[in-house]
């Protein structure tokens, strides 16, 4: 899936509260990438008090500590799948992946709103990096058969590559499978507090 340059700015809550259900989906995409089956389970769970509230409404979805209507085993896949590899092709990231996979640095470190856009950069080793990924990406998938998902928090996609052999070497399906789903929500977190303070 190829992204286009969309925008980057979440509704109000209220307003969230009162999208329609495609809207409401491309609004809470910013935060999970599009995953049909949670978004629709979240969409009948409005409304929210605060986006706070719809993370942490999403995590007991995920993983059954609620009452309300719980993801079988093909939909956490589904939702899990949703998020871009790392090393992806940055024509199929969106702008947020961008940034976090570190393929986005702007010219200039001020505030100042008249600054240069961010623009991507690739150098020889990013790409001995993602050759790198792409190979234990492939590995990972066919060996627990969902993508490998880690909240980032400002690592380079270097340092990831031993935590990913770590997890080829050593770990089992349900483990990762509840790993990479909770660090999707840890992602959900950090993007929110990002666009909340932009």
């Amino acid at each position: 899936m190829s992204y286009s340059s969309k925008s980057t700015t979440l509704p109000s809550i209220t307003d969230l509260n009162s999208q329609s259900y495609d809207a409401f989906t491309s609004s809470i995409n910013l935060l999970f990438e599009p995953a049909p089956p949670l978004a629709t389970i979240l969409y009948s769970c409005r409304p929210f008090t605060s986006y706070e509230h719809l993370i942490s409404t999403a995590t007991q979805i995920i993983f059954g500590n609620t009452n309300l209507q719980q993801l079988t085993f093909s939909q956490k896949l589904e939702v899990i799948n949703a998020h871009p590899r790392l090393g992806e092709n940055k024509k199929n990231l969106s702008a947020l992946s961008l940034k976090e996979q570190g393929y986005l640095q702007n010219k200039n470190d001020t505030n100042d709103s008249s600054s240069s856009p961010a623009t991507p950069l690739l150098t020889n080793e990013d790409e001995i990096v993602n050759s790198k990924l792409q190979s234990l990406n492939q590995q990972y998938e066919q060996k627990f058969g969902f993508r490998f998902v880690i909240f980032v928090n400002g690592r380079s996609r270097k340092e990831i590559i031993p935590i990913l052999e770590d997890k080829l070497q050593n770990g089992n399906q349900e483990d990762e499978l509840n790993r990479g789903l909770l660090d999707m929500m840890n992602i959900a977190s950090d993007r929110l507090k990002k666009l909340v303070s932009s």
